[in-house]
């Protein structure tokens, strides 16, 4: 099974190959990169091989949520180095600006002769996996080379399920080199068992992502503060926020916020598609509406857009960015791709209107539904009456607003939960005892 899962890898990557070079000509994307995803990484990278841990997050979203588990692993494991690695370059580019992290590198094809390449360079005592990161080749070389293996803010998506259940015979042989998974809820555990994993070597620790968002009345000392400089937004003035947005939705929003507009001439509406490739398009989109619109980046310090519509261009500024919102309509759920994470607009206290395509946080979804905390809609045409009566009624914005912070607040604490759970696999230094790890279905 591992000899056709190799070929099947080999055989994406020609297929996938002249899309790739088209990216790379169009948008420049995968230049540079292709020398460390087939495990060539910088000599620069860990020169003297001194052991690690290696934490690998895909995307912008993944290493967002290890803002809280990298500062405490690098405080509880001072003689190990910290290296991530990434699959996307936004992802990369998000991780670089991480102080704590001895090195970033792209994440390497899961073939085993680049697999060990990679392990010989980065030294991992430990391997962290966040999210649904499942590799056949690197799980195998790792329990070959006595390589402890974790997933941290483990999920299995109600869209991935089913794939992962088609091949679980060798999902089973797989998931059994795991050494520990550490899962998001109790029915993303009770998947991973059903997948393979054995019952003894999952447990459930929560959400990371609860515990990256800051405290509003604080603010955490990373977020980047340029962002609200450019948006000096008058008390009172109406913001509509379509955060994470993907092809075919930005119609939807645009068509929704001339009705809007009607109402209130001077409200704004900020669009940030999800993909950095698409903002000319969506820029272009807009202006052809026949909207007053500007890119982020061209926007001065200090001063209040006055435009109708500004396009979101940069990487990294929508979390805060968010905080002005009156009302934000969550991407990626009007068309089928699954959705987005709501713990973002949560935190500060946002109501949130999202569409019917929620399947990648199915669960997340359902706990906001069942406090009250966000409103579902059924389809894109839904989308304008949804906000038209959010904007309308103040006191429901704010109960919605409210049920949402108080459940982000009371779900932190998996950044410790996880920790201790990473202790039973590497011991602190001096053999500090980190707590029992409680198996699956005990809190």
């Amino acid at each position: 099974m591992y000899f056709l899962y190799s070929l099947a890898i080999i055989g994406y990557a020609v297929a996938l190959a002249p899309r790739l070079l088209y990216q790379a000509a169009r948008h420049g994307k995968y230049v540079g990169t292709l020398s460390e995803r087939w495990g060539r990484l910088p000599a620069t990278l860990n020169p003297d091989r001194a052991p690690s841990i290696w934490i690998h997050a895909v995307s912008v979203g993944e290493v967002l949520a290890t803002r809280a588990l990298i500062p405490a692993l690098r405080e509880r494991y001072p003689d190990h180095r910290l290296f991530l690695s990434t699959t996307t370059q936004t992802g990369r580019s998000v991780a670089a600006a991480v102080e704590t992290l001895d090195g970033v590198f792209y994440f390497p094809v899961d073939l085993a002769s680049v697999v060990r390449r990679v392990l010989d360079q980065v030294r991992p005592v430990l391997l962290v996996m966040v999210d649904t990161e499942i590799w056949p080749n690197l799980l195998a070389t790792c329990a070959r080379r006595g390589v402890s293996t974790v997933l941290v803010n483990g999920r299995i998506s109600d869209r991935s399920y089913p794939r992962y259940r088609l091949v679980r015979p060798f999902f089973r042989r797989v998931l059994s080199n795991m050494s520990l998974c550490c899962a998001q809820s109790d029915e993303s555990a009770r998947r991973l068992i059903n997948l393979g994993v054995p019952e003894d070597r999952v447990i459930v620790t929560g959400n990371l992502k609860f515990d990256t968002l800051p405290v509003p009345e604080s603010r955490a000392s990373w977020m980047p503060q340029g962002v609200l400089r450019a948006f000096r937004i008058t008390a009172g003035r109406t913001v509509v926020m379509a955060a994470s947005t993907h092809p075919g939705e930005e119609s939807w929003v645009l068509d929704a916020f001339a009705h809007i507009r009607q109402r209130d001439q001077d409200a704004l509406l900020v669009l940030a598609p999800r993909h950095p490739e698409r903002f000319s398009e969506v820029v272009a989109l807009a202006t052809r509406g026949g909207f007053d619109t500007v890119r982020r980046s061209t926007l001065p310090v200090d001063r209040e857009p006055r435009s109708a519509v500004v396009v979101l261009d940069t990487v990294g500024e929508l979390a805060t960015l968010l905080q002005i919102a009156t009302v934000v309509f969550l991407g990626g759920s009007l068309v089928p791709t699954g959705g987005h994470n709501l713990l973002e607009p949560a935190v500060w206290g946002k109501p949130v209107v999202f569409g019917p395509h929620m399947q990648n946080f199915a669960e997340l979804a359902e706990l906001f539904l069942m406090n009250r905390a966000a409103r579902q809609i059924d389809s894109a045409e839904a989308l304008e009456p949804a906000l038209a009566d959010l904007l309308g009624d103040p006191v429901q914005r704010a109960a919605l607003g409210a049920a949402a912070r108080a459940l982000v607040d009371a779900n932190r604490g998996a950044t410790d939960r996880t920790l201790d759970a990473v202790a039973s696999l590497l011991p602190l230094a001096g053999g500090v005892d980190a707590g029992a790890v409680m198996p699956f279905g005990t809190r």
